[in-house]
This record gives structure tokens, sequence and C-alpha cells, in this order.
């Protein structure tokens, strides 16, 4: 069996966040981990090798600095690493990642693909299903439990307050919640393999099915109009020389006026 799992290096948010002037995260200028979800669907991956045998391939599309995931997926126990960088990719939405990283794919031979449902720096829980449409294979979702039946993949998919269970004929895309699993730590002898491993870099030459006027800022739908590194909050109503009988009474009418209660 060969999974191959998308991954995505995310700006770590406790260095802070910070924009470009045209409203783009300035990813070179953060510190970055791997993207919760998407360890989640490697480590999802990584089971599935450990129980039925499999080969792991992870794919990343990224400024350079991406190579860092990439190395720690294979610390981890991936068996290959692939980056997509070009700067004519630059700036993707959604719709030019899926379509650059789907074009990477073709590249590949693949009976289950894995990726993350969502990353923290975008949160659109997109691109694992767009992957999906544009290579027309099956996607599920929101999986919190993976087994493998035959050629067929039995998923329980999170739904509110319940589950479904799904099957469905590999090939196929799954989209891993970060609560899937535990994600297992990288190890010292993996550490050591990881540094001295090749890694495989694709640029837009690389990629012959995707389409120019699907990638990099121009090819993206979605253009944003404004980006803040933080919510600002109303100045709020305040209510002075109040006693406590009638802060209470006060907080209580606002909270009926709303309908909170």
């Amino acid at each position: 069996m060969k999974i191959v799992v998308c991954i995505k290096q995310v700006p770590d948010t406790a260095g802070g966040v910070k924009f470009k002037p045209d409203g783009t995260l300035d990813r070179a200028a953060m510190l970055a981990i791997m993207n919760p979800d998407d360890k989640a669907g490697l480590e999802a991956a990584l089971r599935l090798k450990d129980q039925y045998g499999a080969e792991v391939t992870v794919i990343t599309m990224g400024l350079p600095k991406a190579d860092a995931i990439l190395r720690e997926a294979l610390a981890m126990g991936a068996d290959k690493a692939i980056l997509i960088t070009d700067r004519v990719l630059g700036g993707a939405d959604t719709w030019a990642t899926s379509s650059t990283i789907a074009a990477g794919i073709r590249n590949l031979e693949y009976d289950l693909i894995i990726t993350g449902r969502q990353a923290i720096d975008g949160d659109t829980a997109q691109v694992g299903p767009q992957i999906a449409e544009h290579l027309g294979i099956p996607v599920i979702s929101y999986a919190q439990d993976i087994k493998i039946d035959g050629d067929s993949v039995i998923v329980q998919r999170q739904f509110e307050d319940r589950y479904h269970i799904l099957k469905a004929k590999m090939p196929c895309l799954l989209t891993a919640l970060s609560e899937l699993n535990e994600p297992r730590y990288m190890t010292p002898g993996g550490i050591w393999d990881a540094v001295e491993a090749e890694t495989t870099v694709w640029g837009r030459a690389d990629l012959p099915t995707l389409d120019d006027a699907n990638i990099g800022l121009a090819g993206s739908p979605t253009k944003i109009a404004k980006a803040s590194d933080k919510v600002r909050k109303g100045a709020g109503t305040v209510i002075p020389d109040l006693d406590p009988d009638s802060a209470a009474e006060a907080i209580k009418n606002t909270l009926l006026e709303k309908h909170i209660i």
C-alpha cells in the first residue's frame, strides 16, 4: 500500500504573526511548525504502515525552509519526502494550492491520501477536499478512526454529537482531526537518518499537468481585503458606582436583552 500525506509548514503563533503589504502572510519572517492536524494525519499513516505495511510519502508546498518539516516527518518514520517550491507558486489561495499539490500527487502512485482537516493559519478546511476533486477520487473528512479492509478504507467520521461509519474504495482521500491520535516523537536514530536523507524538490517545470492559470497569487480567485494579527475588541459598556446587587441585576438584564439567558 502506498500512502501520501500532505503536510504544511504553518506559523508558530507564539512567535507572532507578520504580514506583507499585499495582506499575505510573511512566512519567511516567522517561526514555523508542522500543522497539528497534518501531524495527526502523518501519525495515522505511520500506524497504518506499522499495522498493514505501507510506503509513506510526505509532500508539502512552500518556501525552501519547509524542508524542516519534511525531515521531521522522515525522523518520525516516513519513507520519502517531496517539497514543491517555486517563486511563481507564491501567494496561492486554497484553489491554487490544491491545484498545485494535486499536480504533484499525479506524479506519484498512491492508494490513500491523508491531509489534515485544516491548517491553523487559514482554517478553511478546503484544500484536502479540493485535492480529491482535482484527482477525481472520493473524500471522507473529519476522520477520527481509520481501518483498512482489503482495497477499501473504513472511517469513523466525526459529526457533532455522534459519528458516521463510512467505507470507500481506494484510492481515496481522508482529512484527519488533530484529535485522531497522539503523534509519536522523532527517534534519535530517525533524526540522524533524516539529516542525511535526500528529499525531492519539484518546481513548476516538474508539474506538467498544472495549468498556469491556476497557480500563485494571480491564479487565486480569493483576494484578501484586510488582514490583522489580532481581533480588536470593542470598548464595552461601563456602568459605574453600582453596589453588588445592582451590578448583578444589570448583568442579568443585559443577558436577557441579548437572549443569552
